[in-house]
């Protein structure tokens, strides 16, 4: 998990707003929607058809939750939360506002590695006050070789590479994350980036959530994931990093901005 931040330090004095490897990159990806956490990023995110008066929700990684780390099999639904975000500008170079939750809906790291905050404010609150409208949730799964930008509201910057494939296992310490997103060497993600929101570039949506990277070449342990595929052969590809699928979170959302994980098409873990 990249949620470390000490390694990566040196990294801030020189991602200040930076845009990643494609210039291409900086045309159809913002910071908008994007916001910073203490520790990680996020982003404002909705589901198709989700209502304008509806609780605005936050996404970022299920291991950058306040308490910590959830354990392996360990799902959270709908536990109060107060927790602040800073949404960013447009061009990432200023703090429009703060975003307090209301509760957390889901957090999880078993199978996908994510939390959803329920905010108190709507989305059309947030596009009335700060003139930013939320990021958008694919309903389909990302394709290999699809453009992606990984925007970080922490450090500020955007990552851009493609998705190199998909991973069938990814084993980190305790927990496996499946079908998990495989990007090009050229996103170099860093600590801080957890929570990112993987953006497909021919879209503008959200396909999936950045979490994590094989730092030293190690198998299988913290900060050092390893693919294992469906024969249970495992691979360590070192300075690799990956992403978790984002399409099916959707299925999972009613009005209001609430979790229903009994609902038809929902396949999120379950408590």
């Amino acid at each position: 998990m990249t949620r470390r931040l000490l390694g990566a330090l040196f990294a801030l004095l020189t991602a200040s707003a930076l845009v990643g490897a494609s210039p291409a990159s900086a045309a159809t990806t913002t910071f908008a929607g994007t916001v910073a956490l203490s520790n990680c990023s996020g982003s404002v995110v909705k589901a198709p058809g989700a209502a304008a008066s509806d609780p605005a929700l936050v996404m970022s990684n299920g291991h950058c939750l306040e308490e910590g780390f959830p354990s392996a099999g360990e799902v959270i639904v709908n536990k109060a939360s107060q927790r602040t975000f800073s949404l960013l500008s447009k061009d990432g170079r200023s703090k429009l506002g703060t975003l307090r939750a209301k509760k957390l809906i889901y957090g999880t790291m078993t199978d996908t590695d994510v939390s959803l905050y329920q905010l108190n404010t709507s989305y059309a609150q947030i596009q009335q006050t700060y003139g930013i409208a939320a990021l958008e949730l694919s309903t389909a799964h990302p394709a290999a070789g699809a453009h992606i930008d990984v925007v970080s509201g922490y450090w500020k910057k955007i990552y851009s590479c493609n998705i190199d494939n998909f991973v069938n296992e990814l084993h980190e310490g305790e927990w496996v994350w499946k079908d998990s997103i495989r990007y090009t060497s050229a996103c170099k993600t860093i600590g801080g980036t957890s929570g990112s929101p993987i953006v497909e570039t021919s879209t503008g949506k959200v396909i999936g959530i950045n979490n994590t990277g094989n730092e030293d070449g190690e198998r299988c342990t913290v900060n050092n994931p390893c693919e294992v595929d469906a024969n249970g052969q495992v691979t360590v590809h070192q300075g690799i990093n990956y992403g978790e699928e984002t399409y099916g979170i959707p299925a999972c959302l009613k009005a209001g901005s609430e979790i229903d994980l009994a609902k038809a098409g929902c396949a999120l873990p379950k408590p």
